[in-house]
């Protein structure tokens, strides 16, 4: 059963390391995802699953300890899913060498775990299609949400992308309104608000967090979780929302 849930955003600039010189601009966005993570562990959860938006390679399941790199981002540095808090991972070179890469969304799920120390429960990674039916991310939350008394979910992914002209999928004013109804799904944890983002529309404003927050929603069925958004800002033109649900 699902007992708790953290949404984060998965931009990588949100490990300053590569943000560089403009990391204080996403401090606020890293409080709030910390504040999330901090209230799945007061949940004393079994098991956490990590989900996010990921390439064709990197879809399914990812065991504890797999690795993800920075180094495509231009930054010598790598993160380890369910690493313990002895790790300094704002200095760690990256290991080619390891398992199946993690898709960036769940390295940037693993890099906030590791600030956080996270020791609470074991862990495994889930990369998501982006382009899969709410029906089959629905299915596969309730999946999540069955294998264990006590279920987490760190949910990774971004809003539109389209909110500014210098967004990555430039200007397109339905973005607004988009990451509006997804803010207000995710801030009072409504699923079936969340089930009924448009897959199209999302694909066209290049929102990589709708199947992961409709996989949330289906594992969040009949668990009556209360949420609340901590944080909701378009830098760089793409949407960023930080939620708990518990």
């Amino acid at each position: 059963m699902l007992v708790a849930a953290a949404v984060c955003p998965c931009p990588p600039l949100l490990v300053p390391a590569i943000a560089t010189g403009a990391a204080p601009e996403l401090d606020a966005a890293r409080a709030a995802c910390a504040d999330a993570v901090g209230l799945l562990a007061a949940a004393r959860p079994d098991r956490l699953y990590v989900i996010g938006p990921a390439p064709e390679g990197a879809r399914g399941a990812h065991p504890a300890g797999a690795v993800g790199s920075f180094a495509g981002f231009g930054v010598d540095l790598s993160v380890r899913l369910g690493e313990g808090p002895a790790v300094d991972h704002d200095a760690r070179p990256a290991d080619a060498d390891d398992e199946r890469s993690l898709p960036t969304s769940l390295a940037v799920g693993a890099w906030l775990l590791g600030r956080a120390g996270w020791a609470d429960a074991p862990i495994e990674g889930l990369g998501v299609d982006e382009t899969a039916t709410p029906d089959v991310c629905a299915g596969l939350g309730r999946e999540l949400a069955a294998s264990a008394e006590r279920v987490a979910l760190l949910v990774m992914g971004d809003g539109s992308a389209c909110r500014t002209v210098k967004a990555p999928g430039y200007l397109d004013e339905r973005a607004e309104g988009f990451d509006a109804a997804a803010a207000r799904a995710l801030g009072t944890a409504d699923g079936a608000a969340l089930l009924a983002l448009d897959t199209e529309l999302a694909y066209e404003l290049k929102a990589a967090g709708r199947a992961p927050w409709q996989v949330l929603a289906g594992a969040a069925d009949g668990a009556g979780l209360d949420g609340r958004l901590l944080f909701e800002d378009a830098p760089y033109g793409v949407g960023y929302f930080v939620a708990a649900w518990s």
